[in-house]
């Protein structure tokens, strides 16, 4: 792990909602310089306490920048290289790092190598790049079965057992790490092979040893996916489940038992956590009980891991993910022209995260914390946050009613609002209102 991540709080922007980019892209199209709507946020993010801008796609893309068609080219609703370079400079002159989405899987079904195979069939010279079936007796211009991603005809799936294509991915991921990003998130890992992922990073690694890399895995054994394929890390969807369920069920055994694999997960590599991001309904959304949404930003910024917050969250935006066409949109919105154009509900959010973010940049060891259950039942729960030598407490109330729960050695309160009572002594505890929360020096 390079050693900034461990000072890094990622900024997630999905570029082409928050500029408002139209549906699909248009062939001829004039280039709409757009990128500069997103500069103008950077000095919020800052504010915000964020270290690091995690874009999601901004290639050309036929849609909704996961077909991609082309990415050594900037999406022209975006912008070009130069509008792209130039939010890349901004950010690092005010010390966010840059994160880049890399969709490596597949491509669209537009993408000039597909195209070729549509046009001149399996003698294209880029065949070999797709899983293709050919009907018997085909002519050039038959359309091949293939495979694709998940049941998407428009995502083609690539030939990870094709070392051309390995050579593409490295291409890709070099030459945007030479003009500077810091590292890439790898789109839907889990569905590429592992071997090729180890051939690929070592040689990107070769060149860039300091570039970060996510994997975005939703599930599997998360350990053995970053040992076998050179990932810094993958998505912990695991404990990002784990954190709205148990407090929409008042059932912190189950948050207990994700910490717990969390603790194992850190033992080898910092997971990237987060309570919401570009592929899923908004945490404000998802919570039942709208008290709860301080615990849930506790739990991500007081644990292990490298912290994602995606860009709207932190104002409390709403937004239900569907399983339709167009069913991202809502958590995909336009932003604002510049932050004045918010809303004024969502400011004391922002502050709450700004204060959370804050504790966790003076305790910068927290990345790779550990945690150990003092104190649970359905409703409540203790935690002891440490790294071996520092140590933090976490307290969790989601019932009616104020309880008093044991926090040993606790001194003061760090963030949130409690009254410790016996400081410093083993029999210390703390008054915790109905629905509150807490972190406590130790």
């Amino acid at each position: 792990m390079p050693d900034w991540v461990e000072h890094t709080i990622w900024w997630q922007v999905f570029p082409l909602g928050f500029v408002g980019a139209e549906p699909e892209l248009v062939d001829g199209a004039p280039v709409l310089h757009r990128l500069e709507h997103l500069q103008a946020w950077l000095d919020y993010a800052l504010e915000l306490g964020a270290t690091g801008l995690a874009l999601g796609p901004v290639f050309a893309a036929s849609t909704h920048g996961y077909d991609t068609i082309d990415p050594f080219r900037v999406d022209p609703r975006l912008g070009d290289e130069a509008d792209l370079i130039s939010l890349i400079e901004a950010a690092q002159a005010r010390g966010l790092r840059v994160l880049l989405d890399g969709v490596f899987n597949h491509v669209g079904r537009d993408h000039p190598a597909f195209l070729e195979v549509l046009r001149q069939g399996s003698h294209a010279a880029r065949a070999s790049w797709f899983k293709l079936s050919w009907p018997r007796g085909s002519d050039p211009g038959a359309e091949p079965d293939y495979a694709c991603f998940e049941g998407h005809l428009q995502l083609v799936t690539l030939n990870h057992d094709e070392p051309a294509v390995a050579d593409y991915v490295v291409s890709v991921m070099t030459h945007w790490l030479a003009l500077g990003v810091d590292g890439w998130r790898l789109d839907a890992a889990y569905a590429v092979p592992r071997h090729f992922w180890c051939n690929v990073l070592a040689r990107v690694r070769s060149v860039h040893p300091d570039a970060y890399i996510v994997g975005e895995v939703i599930h599997g054994d998360y350990a053995a996916i970053v040992r076998d394929t050179g990932m810094n890390t993958v998505t912990q969807y695991e404990l990002w489940k784990a954190t709205w369920s148990a407090l929409n069920d008042r059932n912190l055994f189950e948050l207990a038992h994700a910490l717990d694999r969390h603790n194992g997960f850190l033992a080898t590599f910092a997971p990237l956590t987060f309570v919401g991001n570009h592929d899923v309904t908004r945490i404000a959304s998802r919570l039942t009980d709208e008290r709860h949404l301080p615990h849930a930003l506790a739990i991500l910024l007081v644990c292990g891991g490298t912290p994602s917050i995606y860009a709207g969250d932190e104002q409390a935006f709403r937004g239900l993910k569907e399983d339709r066409i167009g069913g991202d949109d809502a958590i995909r919105p336009i932003f604002p022209e510049t932050p004045a154009g918010l809303a004024p509900y969502g400011w004391p959010v922002y502050r709450l995260h700004q204060s959370l973010i804050a504790l966790r940049r003076r305790h910068s060891w927290l990345h790779h914390a550990r945690t150990r259950t003092l104190h649970l039942t359905n409703e409540q729960l203790v935690l002891a946050v440490s790294d071996g030598s520092r140590h933090l407490l976490l307290a969790l109330n989601l019932a009616e009613d104020a309880v008093l729960l044991p926090v040993p050695d606790a001194r003061s309160v760090e963030a949130g609002e409690a009254v410790v009572v016996k400081a410093e002594m083993q029999d210390a505890v703390v008054s915790l209102e109905p629905h509150n929360w807490v972190v406590l020096s130790v």
